[in-house]
Formats: structure tokens, sequence, C-alpha cells
């Protein structure tokens, strides 16, 4: 059985330049690694990421926005992540549950236990073996993007800044439940010193 591994952060952690300069180092390295992301990471879900995402959709109730992530979770799980795992692969995702708990779940308002229910229907048992969770102040993430001229612009940026704080401390929230999985990185380092970083407790934790 291989491992699901899933890096989480609020907007402009870096955790997605991450993943990538991972999986150009341990590609060529010929890993076995699976690289993917929520949502998305096949074409169905592909297409909900297109949908919830989309900048013109600012009428999406809340509600609907948490619906539309846990749908497109089950698919790219079922798809993409168990027939992975159950081959022997590491799978290294962009994002899961947690994601939804801080930002639907907590600073949607919505309840993290009511998100929480949502996407255990949708998970059906499935966790993550070890999350990374790439701290940083909302406001710098936020001056990351607005500075970046090549990070795929979304709804979710257009929020103000204290939807980005919330967002923060939902994740607070969610490491408070589950602090034997989740590894605190703090994102406000270079890059080169984050990967580091990440690449060593992958190493302990032999997963690379």
């Amino acid at each position: 059985m291989g491992k699901f591994i899933t890096f989480e952060g609020p907007e402009g952690a870096g955790k997605t330049t991450v993943l990538e300069l991972l999986m150009k180092e341990l590609t060529e390295a010929n890993s076995d690694i699976v690289f993917t992301r929520e949502p998305g990471g096949i074409l169905i879900a592909e297409k909900i990421r297109d949908v919830i995402l989309n900048k013109d959709h600012i009428e999406m109730d809340s509600r609907t926005e948490a619906l539309l992530y846990a749908a497109a979770r089950r698919q790219h799980l079922v798809e993409k992540v168990i027939p992975a795992i159950n081959s022997g692969r590491n799978v290294f995702c962009d994002r899961f549950i947690d994601s939804s708990l801080a930002y639907q779940g907590y600073a949607r308002g919505l309840g993290i236990d009511e998100v929480h229910s949502i996407n255990e229907f949708a998970i059906n048992g499935v966790m993550p073996d070890l999350t990374f969770y790439f701290k940083i102040d909302p406001k710098i993430g936020l001056e990351r993007i607005a500075a970046s001229s090549e990070r795929e612009k979304n709804r979710l940026d257009l929020e103000d800044l204290t939807f980005h704080q919330k967002v923060q401390e939902g994740y607070e929230k969610v490491i408070e439940r589950y602090p034997e999985r989740i590894v605190i990185i703090n994102a406000e380092k270079s890059i080169e010193e984050v990967v580091a970083e990440v690449k060593q407790v992958l190493k302990e934790n032999q997963l690379i």
C-alpha cells in the first residue's frame, strides 16, 4: 500500500510551487510518486474546479461550494488516488479535506463538524497519512498573489483580508483536531528552505 500525503495552506503560501519543484526533482529521480491536486486531478473534478473557482460565479452559495468540493473530492479519490495507493504508489496531493474544513467550515461559517459530515460521505474513511501545513501571515500571502503574474487568479482571491484571516484561524482549529498527522512548515522562509524542510520530513518518514 502506498501513502497519501497532502499539502495544505492559505492562498499564497507557496505549497503549489513546492509541489512543482518536488515533482521535477523526484520525477527525474524516477520516484514512483503520483502528483495531483484538488479540486481537480482528473477530468470530471477539473470541470467542477472550473465551476467553483470561476470569478464570474460570485453568486455561489456557501453550501453549494462545499458540496461541489466534496463531489470533486469523491471522484478524484475513486478514479485516481485510491487506485494509485492500492498499487503501492505514494500520492502527493495539493489540498484535501482540511481545506474544506478551514475554508467552508470555518471561514464561510458553515461549521467544521457540518462540513466534515459532508466529506465523511465523500471520502468513505480515506484520510491522509501525513499533511504539510504551510503557515503564512494572510497579508503576506495576498501580497505574493498580487505580485505574481503567473499564478492562477481565482474566485477565492477576490475575498478580502478578513476572510483569509478566518481561513488561517480555521486551519488552526483543524491542526488541533489532527496534530498527529499535520506538520507545520514556516512558509515565510525562502522557497529553497521550505523545499529542504519538506524533503527532510519526507525522508524521515521514508516517503522519498
